[in-house]
């Protein structure tokens, strides 16, 4: 599972220089310089020509793949590895781990203990069904809506590319951007870190409520804790023209902050300001550090803003305290994490039993650990302390989020989407709403529409440095945006990105052929390029009933049941329920092969399936059913019905002609007039999309 994979003996001998010392973090490019026998500059060049990257990250790098060898190799929990490799921080070392391999030590650890249970099964049966628990780079998974892969965002984290930084400056999204860089803990007692990042956490919340700024969230600028790059590189990075640093130190009950606003064009600070008040003043500062800031970069904030930016969390600072200690071990992103944030949460509810952000936090805590069990455990608890949230502050956009959640963990996606609106209107800089809406509308409420513009929103505020491989699952998930709304070219160009990034990227050259078909409608030359990539794993059940149905849109039924009969050998074998809206052209093709009985229970389960699809597709798979069954009239129904309907898929337009059974009905006197208003219906919601998103300087 490692990735460094530089040669040479120059490279070597520093890789191993660097282990000897792996656990001193205070070993950097001086250190190693002086053990090369090497000026510092000369150090710095020759890593530079060798890795293509700086020296301290070439440091880094050796730091974490021996932290994926300690995972490996040992029981150690990821607080002991995370010392051990020389990170002083676990939360640090938790996030720069997953931007070098793209997910968690946690979900690293999973995945080694998964691979090792799987070892001893068979190979095939095995691999497919890790391909559908992993999903789509743990961030991921495939959802086929009428038989075409709709790659759904889960956690997504999205890029500008640098090509688009122009436009941005043009249309003025980037004039009062601004991201807040990690504070600097100054007290002698490290333990204080969490107080130090819970500052620079408020300071970050106050600015997300002004909806005239745009707010880089924490997760993107996190990495740069401790960089050595300058203010404009990061500013570069980041996409922002102001950036704040600050340090802070707590002794006893007083706090000492130094704060300053830097313009990023000409590095220059034009607002500093040190405070140093009691403990139980620091809301006070915070407070006024936004206004001080807004002021500055002359950001329009309104009133309803200012009643937000005013509001005091608590008014008792141990609960506070307690507060800020969970958040920090949020950050570890582990159940251990999870669960001692709670208990630290719960402590600052009996120190102050109507502390809102306490209980949301709980509740938020409670549905992650909830978020991949099959049984749902804490339903009750997280809808509890979601209603507190909400009763002792209703306009918290923590609170909204909470109840969200709970309606999320029970499966009544639409009776979260209000909350998080709502959420979204208290925090307009929120990026985890933004993600979770993006989500929502990718897969549970599909819409193409909002999933493309939550998409756009989460790209501008979600702007990290990632290392390439996450980079490349980043544009992949945009391009997939894209497609789905007809932006074609924009979808290839995203695409392209994806795959420079990373060639071996598991689901990029996958849904490249569809975009390819999506610019020339090549069927063949699609299918070829699909069972070129199936041979790569023929494990890959999402490829394999893809490649059946080409053959079926070709009425080649041999060849598709060559495909679909393994793909369902599989699927039962296993006990899976996958593309269940796949049923009716598996049947068709079992038909033809002569094999009525099993082709009439895949009819039954389609039929099942089409009662039970709630979604804006339903009345196109009806017409499907309908269109099976002989009953012409009531298939041109639902398809009138369909092509009323907003923001489906542009693989509807490309495909729905494609399908053998569409034939008989081609007849019908009504059949070119629905057919014309559903595509004259997807470009006109295209065209719409297209100008509001515009208008909003999202695309």
């Amino acid at each position: 599972m490692s990735k460094l994979s530089y040669q040479g003996k120059f490279i070597q001998q520093a890789q191993a220089l660097i282990l000897e010392n792996i656990s001193n973090e205070q070993f950097g490019v001086s250190e190693l310089a002086v053990l090369m026998n090497m000026s510092r500059s000369n150090l710095l060049r020759k890593i530079k020509k060798q890795t293509q990257g700086s020296a301290s990250q070439f440091i880094r790098e050796v730091r974490l793949q021996r932290g994926m060898t300690l995972l490996e190799e040992t029981e150690l929990t990821v607080s002991e590895i995370s010392y051990k490799v020389g990170f002083s921080n676990n939360s640090y070392f938790i996030k720069c781990f997953r931007d070098y391999y793209g997910y968690s030590p946690g979900e690293a650890r999973k995945k080694i203990d998964e691979h090792i249970a799987l070892k001893e099964d068979d190979k095939q049966n095995s691999v497919a069904i890790e391909v559908i628990k992993k999903g789509f780079f743990q961030q991921y998974r495939v959802q086929i809506i009428l038989g075409i892969t709709a790659f759904v965002v889960i956690a997504v984290f999205l890029l500008y590319p640098k090509e688009t930084h122009n436009s941005d400056k043009e249309n003025g999204s980037l004039r009062k951007s601004i991201a807040v860089l990690p504070f600097k803990n100054l007290s002698s007692d490290s333990n204080n870190l969490y107080f130090v990042n819970g500052l620079m956490e408020s300071a970050l919340n106050n600015l997300q409520k002004i909806e005239d700024l745009r707010v880089i969230s924490r997760t993107s600028v996190e990495k740069y804790r401790n960089t050595d790059k300058t203010i404009s590189e990061i500013a570069e990075e980041l996409n922002v023209n102001y950036l704040i640093e600050g340090s802070g130190q707590r002794v006893d009950d007083q706090v000492l902050l130094n704060i300053q606003l830097i313009e990023a064009s000409s590095d220059t600070p034009i607002w500093a300001e040190q405070y140093n008040h009691k403990t139980k003043d620091i809301f006070s500062v915070q407070n006024e550090v936004a206004k001080k800031i807004t002021e500055a970069i002359k950001a329009t904030v309104t009133p309803a803003e200012l009643q937000q930016i005013d509001k005091k969390p608590t008014e008792n600072v141990l609960a506070y305290d307690y507060y800020l200690k969970g958040l920090e071990r949020l950050q570890d992103e582990t159940k251990e994490g999870l669960e001692a944030a709670i208990s630290l949460f719960k402590k600052a509810i009996e120190q102050d039993p109507e502390f809102a952000l306490a209980y949301s936090q709980i509740a938020i805590s409670f549905y992650y650990l909830d978020l991949n069990q099959a049984e749902k455990r804490y339903t009750d608890i997280i809808n509890n302390n979601a209603d507190k949230a909400l009763l002792y502050d209703s306009k918290s956009a923590e609170s909204l989020i909470a109840k969200a959640l709970y309606y999320i963990n029970v499966n009544e996606y639409r009776l979260a989407i209000p909350h998080l609106e709502k959420a979204l209107e208290y925090n307009p800089n929120s990026s985890a709403v933004v993600q979770i809406l993006a989500d929502l509308y990718s897969r549970a409420i599909p819409d193409t529409g909002k999933y493309l513009q939550y998409a756009l929103k989460g790209l501008q505020l979600d702007i990290e440095a990632n290392d390439s491989i996450s980079k490349s699952y980043m544009y992949l998930a945009m391009s997939n945006a894209l497609v789905q709304n007809g932006f074609t070219d924009e979808a290839q160009k995203y695409i392209d990105m994806s795959l420079d990034n990373n060639p071996e990227n598991y689901y990029a050259p996958f849904l490249n052929v569809f975009i390819q078909y999506a610019q020339h409608q090549n069927i063949d030359k699609a299918k070829d390029a699909l069972v070129k990539e199936w041979k790569k794993d023929t494990t890959r059940l999402d490829i394999m009933q893809e490649v059946a149905k080409f053959y079926y849109f070709q009425e080649k039924y041999d060849s598709a049941f060559y495909y679909y009969d393994k793909f369902v050998k599989i699927k039962e074998s296993n006990g899976l329920n996958m593309y269940p809206q796949e049923n009716l052209k598996i049947g068709l093709v079992y038909d033809k092969m002569g094999l009525n009985d099993s082709a009439n229970d895949f009819y039954k389960a389609y039929a099942e399936y089409c009662k039970n699809d709630d979604s804006i597709y339903q009345p196109a798979s009806l017409a499907m059913k309908y269109l099976h069954e002989g009953n012409h009239n009531l298939a041109i129904e639902q398809l009138k019905l369909f092509a009323t309907k907003n923001n489906y898929q542009y693989w509807i337009l490309l495909f729905l002609e494609e399908d053998p059974i569409m034939k008989s009905l081609k007849s019908h006197p009504e059949y070119d007039e629905v057919i014309q208003k559903i595509k004259v219906r997807f470009w006109e919601n295209h065209n719409e999309l297209k100008k509001s998103l515009k208008d909003k300087h999202l695309l």
